[in-house]
């Protein structure tokens, strides 16, 4: 990675990885598991399809591990621009990864209570599947959490490619403006829940600006030049 244009598409490609894993981890298996309201029949679903649900679980891991490594690249790619903003985003990005895997015991809370070990004999069935959906309401806390961080790390991240000079600037307003629009979705969902979802859809506009960063770093890179020449 000896120039800006190969180091883009390297990131672009991890930024794509990253996507797509964690589309599948927290849009799809929650949607495909979690019936709201009802305990028994979320449990049900992930004792029917226990592979199914681990795969998810191991989705999300994976596809915080491909975050480590995506600032890593970008930290390559950016820091001559500033090594400070640079710095700033690869920490919270670091916290952010952090949050990510802790937040994953409370799957595996969720599915031991489902699956039903021997040593949960002393409680009932009803007790154990409320459990599991209080540590499943718990995961989805931790990931509207999580979001926090998710924005923080765009901000630094936009004011880095705007500055650039090899990256197009729209591209990094667009990163700040989805700073802004996760932090709007996390703390609506956290001090106004009944607003949370209303927030969410119209934070989905500026949020996009990520699509549009992944894109144009897989199909257009960078201007061509060597990395130390950006700095």
């Amino acid at each position: 990675m000896s120039s800006t244009k190969k180091t883009a598409r390297v990131a672009g490609l991890l930024y794509l990885l990253m996507a797509i894993s964690g589309f599948f981890s927290i849009m799809y298996i929650p949607s495909a598991f979690v019936v709201r309201g009802d305990a028994t029949a979320t449990a049900n679903r992930i004792i029917a399809s226990e592979r199914l649900f681990r795969i998810g679980i191991v989705s999300e891991l994976i596809s915080a591990t491909i975050f480590v490594f995506l600032v890593w690249v970008l930290y390559q790619l950016l820091q001559g621009v500033s090594k400070k903003l640079a710095s700033l985003m690869v920490t919270l990005v670091v916290i952010a990864v952090a949050i990510a895997f802790m937040n994953e015991l409370n799957e595996l809370a969720a599915l031991v209570l489902s699956h039903g070990a021997d040593f949960l004999s002393v409680f009932e069935k009803q007790q154990r599947d409320a459990l599991a959906m209080v540590f499943l309401t718990l995961h989805n806390y931790g990931f509207i959490i999580g979001m926090i961080f998710w924005g923080l790390w765009l901000f630094p991240f936009g004011v880095l490619v705007f500055r650039s000079g090899f990256l197009p600037r729209f591209l990094g307003v667009w990163l700040i403006l989805a700073c802004f629009g996760y932090l709007a979705s996390s703390f609506t969902s956290l001090l106004l829940p009944r607003y949370g979802p209303m927030v969410s859809e119209i934070a989905m506009v500026p949020e996009a600006g990520e699509l549009a960063m992944i894109l144009w770093l897989l199909i257009r890179g960078a201007k061509d030049q060597p990395l130390q020449a950006a700095a």
